[in-house]
């Protein structure tokens, strides 16, 4: 479907956000972020893929975790506050549980090598879904008011920033960030 003619839909109400948020927070292994623009964009259609990475990109820049940001943000969209608390509910409510119960079974058996083994190989597991998930990201980046190669170049110099350099997330943040709005702002003007 392309994402001119892709039709956004409203949630029908709010137990379909509440349930929607808690499935998908069961989804995401590593992280919910890929899972999420598979659900909300091709799945439910409740935002275009541009909306997401927008959306996303605003989740990631206020503090607090992504992903909470951005229930919020989806579910206020839709709903206003309650939407927001519903979202946020159904994000939340099942992996509470479920780490809690972790967090008990991890303390009876932490001793165990092969336990710590297990978590150490998850973390392989792990980066590979965050860079899924900054693949799929920079697919959208192609219809961005900026130039494809300038998205590029802001993404490789906020990684070299941190990842390299090791500058504090919001100092590269802060760096990139505004000259990146700036020039996006210019672009739009222009």
């Amino acid at each position: 479907m392309s994402e001119v003619n892709q039709v956004t839909i409203k949630p029908s109400s709010l137990t379909d956000l509440f349930l929607s948020f808690s499935i998908l927070a069961l989804q995401g292994f590593g992280g919910v972020q890929s899972v999420a623009q598979h659900v909300i964009v091709e799945q439910k259609r409740w935002l275009t893929n541009e909306e997401f990475i927008d959306e996303w990109a605003l989740a990631q820049v206020v503090p607090g975790p992504n992903m909470v940001n951005f229930s919020i943000m989806l579910g206020g969209r839709h709903f206003g506050v309650s939407g927001a608390l519903a979202a946020l509910g159904g994000l939340l409510a099942a992996p509470t549980v479920l780490i809690l119960l972790l967090a008990l079974g991890y303390s009876q058996f932490n001793a165990y090598p092969g336990v710590a083994g297990a978590l150490r190989g998850l973390g392989a597991v792990a980066a590979g879904l965050v860079f899924a998930a900054a693949l799929k990201m920079v697919v959208a980046l192609q219809k961005n008011v900026m130039r494809f190669s300038v998205c590029i170049f802001f993404s490789v110099v906020a990684f070299i920033l941190v990842g390299i350099l090791r500058l504090p997330l919001l100092v590269a943040l802060l760096a990139v960030g505004s000259i990146s709005c700036a020039a996006a702002y210019a672009r739009m003007r222009a």
